[in-house]
């Protein structure tokens, strides 16, 4: 039952994500400071349990365990001398998770950012960004993966070393940025912006979009943003975090309900999305119902803002000075990778 996600695309008008990593193995007795990498070793009962709920749940696409598995981000854990080992893991479970699947399912090898900020704002200079992308790809490629998820990224110069790392193994790649600052990336970049960067890279990947960030109706503005300026035949994704995290009794808490994320699905699917899933707070039993909101009917039309707005909530704004244009709430930002 193994495909690649040109077949997918080919054969499927919408090919849906998964949910969330992070939020599902904090349910499972993650702690704050622990790696989840180190769970495909210790504990992947627990890892390959979460990938076949959201494959009974619709995915088509299920992301591995490895937001965090860049030499970099490992260190913090003292785990940055087993890179290869914790991600080749990570495909491996996804691997064996799909191959078992009733139905093709991909398995995309999730690389998140390094945590550091690269030269001139930074100390990491690009060809050593290059190589700790590179080395985590090269894992995940050998533990199986279809393809390369490089998400949750904000500033075009890690983007761009991410693409070339992972470009070395040729498999394909699809990659998302995270726009919560007043419509941008923490580091500036506007949605239209990031897309015709990554487009113009000598590697432009597959697919492009934004992931994670404040909520669904802030993502789907994104998402219109970006479906605004692209190019015919462009592949565009939204991967929406469940609804808009609130942070109660010593923990993040995500409002998004089921028919919520259905409704997010729909929209997503009606802005030009070809692939859809849920980011932060998203359960099996949320992709489940974006699998049935997907399934339910065809769009017929590109939704409005304030269409989007009606159904999820506002497209948070704070009040501008007299003579300013409107600007987007500033919001805190989290790390990615659910």
């Amino acid at each position: 039952m193994r495909t690649s996600l040109e077949t997918l695309l080919r054969d499927r008008e919408v090919i849906l994500a998964d949910g969330a990593t992070g939020t599902n193995l904090f349910a499972l007795g993650l702690t704050s400071g622990d790696s989840p990498e180190l769970w495909n070793l210790t504990r992947p009962g627990d890892i390959a349990g979460l990938a076949a709920s959201f494959v009974r749940a619709g995915s088509d696409l299920i992301l591995t365990n490895s937001f965090g598995g860049n030499r970099h981000r490992l260190k913090l854990h003292d785990l940055d001398a087993r890179v290869g080992e914790l991600n080749e893991a990570a495909a491996r479970l996804a691997r064996e998770v799909a191959d078992a699947a009733p139905r093709p399912v991909l398995v995309a090898g999730s690389i998140g950012p390094t945590g550091e900020l690269l030269e001139p704002v930074g100390t990491l200079g690009r060809a050593a960004a290059v190589e700790a992308f590179a080395e985590q790809a090269q894992g995940l490629a050998r533990g199986g993966a279809d393809l390369l998820w490089i998400e949750t990224m904000s500033a075009a110069e890690e983007l761009d070393a991410a693409i070339e790392g992972a470009a070395r193994t040729g498999l394909p790649i699809v990659a998302t940025m995270s726009f919560d600052t007043q419509g941008r990336t923490m580091m500036g970049l506007t949605p239209e912006a990031a897309l015709g960067h990554a487009a113009a890279l000598p590697v432009a990947p597959r697919g492009f979009g934004a992931n994670c960030g404040i909520g669904p109706a802030q993502l789907l503005d994104s998402l219109l943003r970006m479906h605004a300026v692209a190019a015919p035949g462009t592949v565009l994704v939204a991967k929406g975090n469940c609804g808009v995290p609130e942070y109660r009794d010593g923990a993040i808490h995500y409002s998004g309900s089921p028919a919520i994320m259905a409704a997010y699905a729909r929209l997503a699917r009606a802005a030009g999305a070809r692939i859809i899933g849920g980011c932060c707070g998203t359960t099996p039993e949320h992709v489940q119902a974006m699998r049935r909101g997907i399934d339910a009917d065809r769009p017929q039309s590109v939704p409005s803002i304030a269409e989007v707005e009606a159904a999820l909530g506002p497209v948070a704004f704070t009040q501008p000075a007299e003579g300013d244009a409107p600007r987007r709430e500033r919001r805190p930002r989290r790390r990615g990778g659910g």
